[in-house]
């Protein structure tokens, strides 16, 4: 959609923003329009930094008035660039990121603009943490409203799962609150079908004793040793208590991290437990089956451990993802996981494999849109670089892994690490994603909250 932008439209809007509104010809604006991943370029007619609930309903009030598109963004880390729209209203929830701790309780409330940071920084002088993800300036709200997937997943479910409450302002500028006794429908579609139903400008977390440290850390393999940690791998993760969550990574590192120019694959591991030495007897026992090449072992401040990972993905580069879950770790899944490992000599792209069950897997089908409660593994493919020359060769080595994994898939796709293809090999179908009944659901609740579709920068659910 497009309307007669000019500057009268621009003070308009700012007249009815207590927070700043950056237009295109204001200084700050490429910066105020930047995404974390740099092939997302668009341009909206304004960016509007919100200063509470009142910017929010007022920002989506005049982008409908003046038919505008309106995305909204957390974060901004989002690989598909739904925080951003061309010749439209960006809605930036950044300035809003209070967390508040109730240690008694065991919650913590959490504004929509939070990054995991910030959490973290809140929850850790309690002894406390909010099952959140892997890269600390990932946005809260949208890793929440797609799943959340980290290092306590095993142990206490996503991010998802440990939503109490939210608040938020819907299409018609109403502030809602979603629990289990007010909107449930609601809380339930909020727990993994995206941003279809609102502004979430608060969210209620359970929290869960932890730290200040945990025992966590890397094994380190060459690619001559990959098969045998697979192998060991794919043994150990059979009968691991739930505590122990592990997320296998095969990269070349950047320079940064000081770990030479050669594909390697990281066996990283958190336990989550004060049961130090059950946890250490876990780590020798896969030590014992397939001896890394180098380790980094012992006790390490949560909030660092949560912040391990940034250096693989910062902010500004170019990034294309595909995913999928899969059940075994047997001789033609570990062929296709080594020879594109193999394959993959250049710094920037890499691909995780998240170990699941224990406390994700017990959460029934049904009580959240996330998909597929039975995953034994769930695969990322997070391709990035930096020279847009490259763009099209990493792009089509991502899609060729995607290709490869598609006999092991186990069905269904995790919304957060899936990329903006409308069309294509692998393009997101929510119906397909969420499975039938669910997508049902989804679509009664978008009608009840967003009969206009209002918010559709997203893996859109439309209401018809």
């Amino acid at each position: 959609m497009s309307t007669t932008w000019s500057m009268h439209e621009a003070e308009d809007l700012r007249s009815r923003i207590q927070g700043a509104v950056v237009a295109a010809d204001d200084p700050g604006y490429d910066a105020a329009r930047a995404l974390w991943n740099a092939m997302i370029d668009r341009r909206p007619l304004a960016v509007v930094r919100a200063a509470g609930d009142a910017d929010v309903a007022a920002t989506i009030a005049f982008a409908r008035r003046h038919g505008l598109d309106l995305a909204v963004r957390s974060g901004g880390h989002n690989v598909a660039g739904n925080g951003s729209v061309d010749d439209g209203i960006v809605l930036d929830l950044g300035d809003l990121t209070q967390v508040t701790v109730d240690p008694q309780a065991g919650t913590v409330r959490v504004q929509g603009g939070a990054t995991l940071k910030d959490v973290d920084a809140a929850t850790a002088p309690h002894d406390l943490a909010v099952p959140i993800g892997v890269v600390s300036g990932t946005g809260v709200a949208g890793l929440t409203l797609g799943g959340g997937v980290g290092w306590l997943t095993r142990a206490h479910g996503l991010t998802a799962d440990n939503l109490v409450a939210a608040e938020l302002v819907t299409a018609d500028g109403t502030t809602v609150v979603a629990s289990d006794t007010e909107n449930p429908d609601l809380l339930w579609a909020l727990k993994g079908g995206g941003g279809n139903f609102g502004v979430v400008t608060s969210f209620t977390f359970r929290a869960y004793p932890l730290g200040p440290t945990v025992l966590g850390g890397n094994f380190v393999y060459g690619a001559d040793r990959w098969r045998e940690a697979w192998h060991a791998l794919e043994e150990w993760t059979r009968d691991l208590p739930d505590a122990m969550t592990t997320i296998t990574t095969t990269t070349t590192p950047p320079p940064m991290m000081e770990m030479g120019d050669q594909p390697l694959l990281l066996v990283g591991f958190a336990w989550a437990s004060p049961d130090r030495a059950l946890g250490e007897s876990l780590v020798e026992r896969l030590r014992r089956a397939a001896p890394p090449d180098a380790e980094e072992v012992g006790d390490v401040a949560w909030v660092e451990w949560q912040s391990a990972f940034d250096a693989l993905v910062p902010k500004g580069v170019r990034a294309y993802w595909r995913n999928t879950s899969f059940d075994r770790l047997d001789d033609d899944v570990i062929d296709v996981l080594v020879r594109r490992g193999q394959e993959q000599t250049w710094v920037g792209t890499a691909f995780d494999v998240h170990h699941l069950g224990g406390a994700y897997g017990r959460v029934a089908e049904d009580a959240t849109p996330f998909p597929n409660r039975a995953a034994r593994y769930w695969l990322n493919v997070y391709g990035f670089w930096t020279d847009a020359a490259d763009d099209d060769d990493r792009v089509a080595f991502v899609r060729g892994f995607s290709r490869d994994m598609e006999p092991f898939a186990t069905g269904g796709q995790y919304v957060n690490f899936q990329g903006a293809e409308a069309t294509g090999h692998r393009a997101l179908d929510p119906a397909v994603t969420f499975g039938p009944e669910k997508y049902r659901r989804l679509v009664e609740v978008k009608r009840r909250f967003d009969p206009e579709n209002v918010f559709r920068i997203n893996h859109n659910i439309p209401p018809a």
